[in-house]
């Protein structure tokens, strides 16, 4: 497998061996090929294309094609979206192929059935354009005149190169899947029935996020401040006349007990929820400690709004988790993650890249988001940039 292809989420992971893992795969230029949403929240439904079905049963033969190659793995949940995919696939015993190979060979059996039925080549045909044609560039030309061996093929071409050369051509030649896709490795038992429920809820809450754009709203850098971040839920909450912020210590510092188990906590607890009763008050926290975990729970369990600081980035296609998702559907929530943050000073000679110092850092940036009452701007990004995050 071509490894700039490919950029797994966890470098250090094993990928030949056993392992569960989550796996996302996005339509080339994120055409709705797979199908279309219905509009009913409580009976969601992705009513598929031809195309779509086609990936699905692809997906579901993925165990029988694998064991021809000596390769045993087992399907557990799939579906697809208008113009993405989501699948659980386990791999039950240590394997010659890695997850990727695994992978690829699925995108290339379903690109060559798409192919073979709608579209009158593939990238394994060899380069074909009128060389004529004055804006045929030099390095194409050189790639074409090698008719006996493996450069003269579309497959040999670099991901630029294909797009150029599809834009030379038709747009019907290039492949269904775009290179890169995304996996999450499952961590246990609980994680497991997690990802499978997320799967079998994506097509509900893909219709909560077109139906609440305003609260359910994806920004990949919102500048607040000097500072940029990556933003998921209600951005009206940074508008909110009053913001407050929960930050606890781990340990009390005279008695030296859990700080959620003292008398202390439980003053500072009733004056955060005498804010929030009080109306127009918004907690701020990445509820790193156990009791600013404790008060982002309660938050969401019981409706507060809720600004949240997370270290993990948010890209693209990042989506919370169910209990997130909800509250961020109810409006009751935005999820901020700032951009840079590894790249901020160390804490007590502790590295920046640290949790020590990202946690001392999020507490920071709290404080700042409390004390901030301009406008957030939302900043579009393109080009180079926005591919590196």
């Amino acid at each position: 497998m071509n490894a700039a292809s490919y950029r797994p989420r966890n470098p250090g992971h094993d990928y030949y061996g056993r392992g569960i893992y989550l796996v996302t795969l996005v339509v080339s230029g994120r055409e709705a090929l797979f199908g279309r949403l219905n509009s009913d929240v409580h009976h969601p439904e992705v009513l598929l294309s031809p195309v779509g079905e086609m990936v699905r049963k692809m997906w579901l033969q993925t165990p029988e094609r694998q064991m021809a190659h000596g390769n045993h793995v087992a399907v557990h949940a799939c579906v697809c979206m208008p113009d993405h995919f989501h699948g659980v696939i386990e791999v039950l015993e240590p394997m010659q192929w890695s997850l990727g190979d695994i992978i690829q060979a699925f995108k290339a059996s379903c690109t060559s059935r798409w192919q073979q039925q709608s579209l009158p080549n593939s990238t394994n045909r060899p380069i074909s354009v009128d060389w004529s044609r004055p804006e045929v560039p030099p390095w194409l030309r050189e790639k074409a005149l090698r008719h006996s061996n493996e450069g003269s093929l579309v497959r040999s071409l670099s991901r630029k190169q294909r797009q150029e050369y599809y834009a030379l051509v038709q747009r019907q030649y290039r492949p269904l899947f775009d290179d890169d896709y995304d996996d999450t490795v499952c961590l246990d038992d609980r994680h497991r029935k997690a990802m499978i429920a997320y799967v079998h809820d994506n097509p509900r809450r893909a219709i909560l996020r077109r139906l609440l754009p305003d609260v359910m709203k994806r920004c990949l850098h919102v500048q607040i401040g000097d500072r940029s971040f990556g933003a998921y839920g209600n951005l009206f909450l940074l508008r909110w006349a009053n913001k407050v912020q929960v930050q606890c210590h781990r340990r009390h510092p005279q008695s030296g007990l859990p700080y959620e188990e003292t008398a202390d906590y439980a003053r500072q607890r009733g004056q955060w929820i005498a804010a929030v009763m009080g109306g127009a008050t918004v907690i701020v926290t990445p509820g790193i400690s156990r009791g600013e975990l404790m008060m982002k729970n309660e938050c969401l369990e019981k409706g507060y709004p809720l600004i949240h600081l997370q270290k993990e980035p948010i890209h693209s296609y990042w989506k919370p988790e169910r209990r997130r998702f909800e509250a961020c559907a109810k409006g009751q929530l935005l999820i901020l993650a700032p951009w840079a943050l590894d790249a901020m000073e160390e804490v007590n000679g502790v590295p920046a890249d640290s949790d020590y110092s990202r946690f001392h850092h999020l507490n920071k940036i709290a404080a700042d988001i409390c004390a901030f009452n301009g406008e957030a701007k939302i900043v579009k990004i393109t080009g180079k940039i926005a591919q590196n995050q």
